[in-house]
């Protein structure tokens, strides 16, 4: 198939961005692209939520077609931050009108790779260039710019979006459409398998009479660090639940990560049992952090608390 191309060279400059979904990442992500003198046009189903990015020169848009194009307005890009592949499909779908041949689309939401490959074949048919980019890094990264950027794109796709995303973080190509999610899924098992080993890990040395917090400290020294076990196993610690990245969310990418292994034909053991913990854990806990998979355990284990700080979770 022929490789769509974008029209504009590959120089650093500013350009025209529709972006859709400003919420807890979009938003710093929105901000840094800003920051870096591009033009943003934005579009949330909570307007409310683009109050930030409009203080700092955004355009809010009346609906995501807008976006794109609004009188003497013609985005080049669209990036899309969005909570899950249906929606991602159903926002773009009110797109389509303001279409044109040159401009690329760039899910940076985290989906399933096969969601990302049906979105490169209808903007391929349309003469659009395309490339999935979901991030690793949490609010913290997105408002620092230190995102991983993990990127499925035609070679010559990535050499152009690689300087804006930048902006954002460390984009690197992972292969060719659909790689980018693959990878992010990737990503995901091992955080979900290894926060909920973190939990277990801070447990056990509470339950055996140990000091959770200093044997915390001597792992950091061994093979057993990790940012999950200097950042994660902080927040259990201190039993802080105030969101970085969702108890949903994680949900979510383990559904998808057990639908890319049913495709590849795997069988992945222990990322069903982490996928049945953090479904559990979704039914009652949805918008807490991830690092909340703690408080699923205590749940299996009553009568054992990490700690005794009083739990801080959003409203």
């Amino acid at each position: 198939m022929e490789q769509t191309k974008l029209n504009s060279d590959t120089a650093i400059r500013s350009r025209r961005i529709a972006l859709l979904g400003t919420g807890l990442m979009g938003q710093p992500m929105g901000l840094r692209l800003l920051a870096a003198g591009h033009q943003l046009h934005v579009w949330n189903r909570t307007p409310a939520k683009t109050s930030v990015l409009v203080q700092h020169g955004a355009v809010l848009a009346s609906d995501p077609c807008c976006a794109l194009s609004d009188g003497e307005w013609q985005a080049e890009w669209m990036i899309t931050m969005l909570d899950s592949g249906p929606i991602v499909a159903e926002v773009v779908e009110q797109t389509i009108p303001a279409w044109r041949k040159g401009m690329c689309v760039i899910d940076m939401s985290s989906t399933r790779q096969s969601e990302a490959l049906e979105l490169n074949a209808r903007c391929e048919a349309h003469g659009l260039a395309f490339a999935d980019a979901p991030v690793s890094g949490g609010v913290a990264g997105a408002q620092a710019g230190t995102l991983a950027i993990m990127v499925g794109a035609h070679p010559a796709v990535f050499a152009e979006l690689e300087p804006v995303l930048q902006a954002m973080g460390r984009p690197a190509l992972v292969g060719p459409p659909g790689s980018g999610q693959l990878a992010k899924l990737c990503n995901q098992l091992i955080v979900g398998g290894t926060i909920q080993l973190v939990a277990e890990a801070l447990l056990l040395a509470q339950a055996g009479g140990a000091d959770p917090a200093a044997v915390r400290t001597a792992l950091r020294c061994g093979f057993a660090e990790s940012r999950i076990l200097e950042l994660h196993g902080q927040r259990m610690l201190e039993r802080n639940f105030i969101p970085g990245g969702q108890v949903k969310t994680q949900a979510k990418d383990m559904r998808n990560i057990q639908a890319a292994a049913a495709d590849a034909g795997l069988q992945l053991p222990a990322t069903s049992l982490i996928a049945q913990l953090f479904a559990e854990l979704e039914a009652y806990r949805a918008t807490a952090d991830h690092s909340a998979a703690l408080i699923h355990l205590e749940r299996l284990n009553p009568g054992l608390r990490l700690g005794d700080a009083a739990d801080r979770l959003a409203e």
